[in-house]
């Protein structure tokens, strides 16, 4: 049996794994175990987990209760793979989800179970709107992010990204995000302007795609009066609402679904991520049921619906979405992380530091990448993993677990403070 050693060598990642691993390089160490908002790498050395997979483990890592819940299923010989077939943790997973998620919110979809990423489900949104409508374009915002597929990628905004395709990237039309251009315009007039004038050049879209709190955009944040326009503005127009949830849902926020607060109803809804709980990779689609046009087989994949992170997934609405007591952590946790944030801005030299974000879901502009750079490394260095985001990879993200503790979530705001000030 082959067992690792404890060596924190990188030589066989640099040597064997492709040149477009990225992570790897911002974190140079060897993990080995996590438990909560703790890593641990190979010599021992913890580390306080303000990234979690970006995004993929609020909850944490390992929570004890969905670790309980995945041995027991593989011990019971449960089904592991069945393509789209029927099993009982689907079928448990889609009862108890409408039951406990849906229903109390007033919410009615069907479920779909595309290939277990966030850019599938993405994909396989992009392709029934435009089956449902008959048109080909799509809406996206600047700084947007949707995945690197292609069709997921021409609704990206990042030319970083875009750069590579390697065709041409079409079906999509770019417009401002809400505060694109300052605080004091709204661009859903200007979208609206656009849609209503025959000569404007915009053909009406099949969709319009978005985030309510932009992630790898650099974690700009819709207002509720922006997000209920656009709203009007696809209903005005017989438009699909596409609200894009993979990494600002299942409670990121402060709800679980980022669009609560507008009191929206979107079309579709996109969820990945911290969907399994734990970690597991499944993507969903929440659809109404009146745009279900779908023909057997149309969007299809072999790993759908994957039966092991329904389990988890299924543990984790029971353990942190029959009540409310998550959610309103969350928000006091982020009310505490933004005022923090906030003094550590004001106490720098660099005077156009700024702040923003929604529940557990902040930024800290740092006016340069240079600069968040120095500030993530030196951070890494302290035990604090912070992942970097933007245009110009600017802003320092905070993804914490929703069930942090405070001390826990102080220590590494303390590293943090640290480490802006050791950088600026």
């Amino acid at each position: 049996m082959f067992t690792d050693s404890n060596s924190n060598s990188l030589s066989a990642f640099r040597n064997l794994e492709s040149n477009v691993r990225s992570y790897s390089r911002s974190f140079p160490t060897v993990f080995r175990r996590a438990s909560g908002a703790i890593v641990e790498d190979v010599r021992g050395f913890e580390y306080i987990d303000f990234l979690c997979g970006a995004g993929a483990l609020n909850y944490g890592h390992n929570d004890p209760d969905l670790q309980n819940a995945v041995v027991e299923y593989t011990k019971s010989d449960g089904i592991i793979h069945a393509l789209d077939m029927a099993t009982s943790p689907k079928r448990v997973f889609l009862e108890y989800f409408d039951a406990t998620i849906l229903r109390p919110r007033s919410l009615k979809y069907r479920f779909q179970f595309p290939g277990p990423t966030g850019a599938n489900a993405v994909e396989a949104a992009l392709k029934l709107a435009r089956m449902v409508t008959g048109r080909f374009s799509v809406v996206s915002f600047t700084n947007g992010f949707h995945g690197v597929s292609l069709g997921a990628l021409a609704v990206t905004g990042n030319r970083y990204y875009r750069d590579v395709a390697g065709l041409p990237l079409t079906g999509a039309i770019s417009m401002p995000y809400d505060g694109y251009f300052g605080a004091d315009i709204d661009t859903s007039e200007y979208l609206d302007k656009m849609l209503s004038d025959a000569s404007s050049g915009l053909d009406l879209p099949a969709a319009i795609i978005l985030e309510t709190v932009q992630g790898e955009g650099g974690i700009n944040v819709a207002s509720k009066k922006w997000l209920q326009s656009i709203e009007r503005i696809c209903k005005k127009n017989g438009i699909l609402l596409i609200v894009d949830d993979i990494q600002a849902g299942c409670g990121r926020t402060g709800s679980f679904f980022s669009f609560e607060f507008a009191s929206i109803s979107p079309d579709i809804i996109v969820l990945s991520k911290s969907l399994s709980g734990f970690g597991l990779p499944l993507s969903l689609l929440l659809l109404k049921p009146e745009w279900d046009l779908w023909e057997p087989g149309e969007h299809s994949g072999t790993f759908r619906g994957n039966n092991l992170a329904l389990v988890t997934a299924t543990s984790a609405i029971r353990k942190f979405w029959t009540n409310e007591d998550l959610a309103i952590s969350a928000l006091r946790k982020g009310s505490t992380m933004s005022d923090r944030l906030r003094r550590i801005a004001q106490r720098t030299q660099h005077h156009n530091m700024s702040v923003r974000g929604r529940g557990l879901m902040m930024g800290l502009d740092c006016g340069s990448g240079n600069l968040a750079d120095k500030i993530q490394r030196k951070a890494f260095e302290e035990g604090l993993m912070v992942e970097r985001c933007g245009a110009e990879d600017h802003v320092i993200k905070f993804l914490p677990p929703l069930t942090i503790d405070a001390q826990t979530l102080e220590r590494g705001l303390d590293i943090l403070e640290l480490s802006v000030h050791a950088s600026a």
